[in-house]
Formats: structure tokens, sequence, C-alpha cells
């Protein structure tokens, strides 16, 4: 009887973190359609749309000029999201990344040299207004990068450069292509160039671009034009190839989500990661203490403790080797490391002299509960 309510304790408390670490169990459906209004695409949040193949930038040289615009109008300037990526599958990394960080414009880049990368950001303020749309282009040349919204330069930069090859990897449209970072908004457009566009050309596309004359654009040169102007179905046409088509499919997917990604590639500055950080501890302080009390009571190990800490560290890890092949989750070592913590900690307060007695005398202690069942079966 000692055993079976102890047990009972336990796999509540497993089933409920199992719950808590798969939930939703699948991968939702892909929230990507069509405006009814006019040329363009809806995303939902789980929403993805990518190319099949590498962009046609793939065979030109590095350091050469590029430029890249897009029309959007994001639903709310207080979230944010992965807007347009560029992934190389040889690297395995988002060379070149738009994202929308609450109202700012956000650009990252990774360049990888000798199997090391290096990241570099830039933040653009004030980019995004509630149900507003916005025209982005960004352009770079030998003197460096420069943004503009809506035609105007709203920023220049000569550390920030961004070459032909960032543009050569699959283009992802609406989150990231190696984490769950769906964005929520209209997608409109995108142009990409194999050189550094004018001040005038700039503005001259942003009225094409916002008028009815957005055909005229293809007669620009671009490597890849989308106008999103089919209205239905599950391609997105590339005007200039239809190679650089851009799909939807069925499910929200993460094209290469990573498997157990390490501590330092997780972390971030921010109280949401370490309110992650405290969520993950107290989680598993509950079984390292209710695993620690059905396996003393079982007296089966000599050293229950251990062996809690260690399920507490196998469970952890088969969550988070599951979750690589969940889109809506991240497969990480920080988890790992943070459910043992709470293992342990859970397991100590069992063996620590001053913890029981101070349950049992709120008539909560494992050991009192224990000893009144045992007394009730002699009786």
């Amino acid at each position: 009887m000692q055993k079976q309510v102890l047990g009972l304790f336990c796999a509540s408390i497993l089933a409920g973190i199992v719950i808590a670490g798969l939930w939703p169990f699948h991968a939702p459906k892909n929230e990507v359609s069509w405006l009814h209004d006019g040329d363009g695409l809806h995303f939902g949040g789980h929403g993805v749309m990518l190319a099949s193949v590498a962009s046609r930038l793939a065979g030109s040289k590095a350091g050469a000029s590029c430029s890249v615009e897009i029309l959007l109008r994001p639903d709310n300037p207080d979230t944010g999201g992965a807007l347009l990526a560029f992934y190389s599958q040889e690297d395995r990394v988002v060379a070149f990344s738009l994202y929308q960080s609450l109202d700012d414009l956000l650009l990252r880049r990774v360049t990888v040299y000798q199997h090391r990368r290096a990241r570099t950001k830039w933040y653009i303020d004030h980019v995004f207004a509630k149900n507003k749309q916005v025209f982005v282009t960004i352009t770079s040349g030998s003197r460096g990068t420069a943004v503009y919204v809506d035609g105007t330069l709203v920023g220049a930069s000569q550390r920030f450069g961004v070459s032909r090859m960032d543009l050569a990897g699959q283009v992802v449209v609406g989150s990231s292509p190696i984490a769950d970072n769906g964005w929520r908004g209209q997608f409109r457009g995108l142009g990409i160039y194999d050189r550094e566009l004018t001040p005038a050309e700039v503005e001259q596309h942003y009225s094409s671009w916002n008028g009815n004359s957005r055909a005229q654009i293809r007669n620009e040169g671009p490597v890849a034009l989308y106008l999103c102007n089919e209205r239905n179905g599950n391609v997105v046409h590339d005007q200039m190839d239809s190679a650089n088509d851009l799909h939807i499919l069925e499910k929200y997917f993460v094209l290469n989500e990573p498997f157990l990604q390490a501590p330092w590639d997780e972390f971030y500055p921010g109280w949401s990661y370490y309110k992650n950080v405290l969520i993950n501890i107290g989680g598993f302080v509950p079984l390292g203490f209710c695993f620690c009390a059905y396996l003393s009571a079982s007296r089966f190990l000599d050293r229950p403790m251990l062996a809690t800490i260690v399920f507490g560290a196998v469970v952890s890890f088969a969550i988070e080797a599951l979750q690589s092949f969940l889109p809506t989750r991240a497969s990480g070592t920080t988890d790992i490391i943070t459910n043992t913590l709470g293992t342990a900690i859970g397991a100590t307060l069992y063996v620590r002299g001053w913890v029981q007695p101070l349950l049992a005398s709120i008539g909560l202690g494992v050991p009192r509960v224990l000893e009144r069942m045992a007394r009730s079966d002699s009786e």
C-alpha cells in the first residue's frame, strides 16, 4: 500500500512533466493563407514557406554587392519573429536573416571561417507599427550596407557587410530555419538583386511595389522576384526562375532544428531566458522529492538519492531528444542541466533531516503518511 501511493504520486508527476515537455505531440498546421483583399499571404505565428533549392546567387563570388527588398505588414509591433532567412545547408548556418524585434528591425549575419562562427547584429529602431505596411530595402556594396524604410534611408553601416554569398542559401520566409520563431503578419512581396540598388532605384521600387506597377520590377534585373499575386495554391512563384519557387507545405516545420543545442548557443540575455531556467529547475523539484521518497521506501537501492538524480537526467534527456522532432519545441542541453539540478534539489530536500519533521508537523510528511498507513494495515 505504501509503495502504491508513492508510485501513484511519482507516475502523476512524471506524466505531467512529459506532457508539459512534449505538448502538442505533433506538428501543427502550417498557418499560411492567401489574403482575400489583395496580393500577399498571411502568416499566423506557426507558418513557414521555403524554396526547395539554394538561390541563383550560389555561384557568385564572395564580396560582391547585393540588395534585398521586402514588402510586409506586421499584425502587432509588440511581438516579433523571423521575417526572412537564407540558410546554408553546407555550413548549417543562417548566413543572413531579418527579424521583427518588437517594433524594431533586426539584421543578423553569421560567417564561418576555419570552423568558427562570427555573429553580427544590427538593430534599426521603430520600423514597424500595428497593421501598417512597410517596405524595407537593404543594399550592400563596397561602402557598406544601407537600410531604407519606405524609400527613405534610415541607417548605414560600414561594419555590417552583406555579400552575395550570404544570400546564396535556401530562402525561408515567416520563420527561422533552425528554431521555432514564427512571425505574424502579411507578406506581400520580395525581391533579391545581385547588385547594389541606388537611392533613386530604391525610391522608384517603393512606388512600384505600393502601386499597380509591381510587374515592372521584373525589368529591373532581380535575381529572384516574388510578387505573391497567385491568390491560391501552395506555391509562390519566382518570376525570374521557377526553380526558386517558394512552397507552402501542409504542416509547420523547422527546416533543420538542432539536436541538443549547446548551452552557449541557447543563451541570450533577458528575463525570458532566466525565467525559463527557473521554470525548468522548479518543474523537476517535485520529481526529485517524490522519487527519492519512493526509492527510499522501497529499499532495494543503496543510494536512492543518486539513483533519483540519474533518473531525472535520463527523463530530461529523453524529452529533449524527442523535442528535436517537434517544430514547436527546442532541443537543448541547457534544459537537461537545469532539470537535473531541479531533481537534485528535490532529492536533497527529502533526505535533509529538518525537512521531514517540518512536513510531518503539518501532516504532509511522507514518512508520517507511511507510518499511518503501516499502523492501519497492522490493525
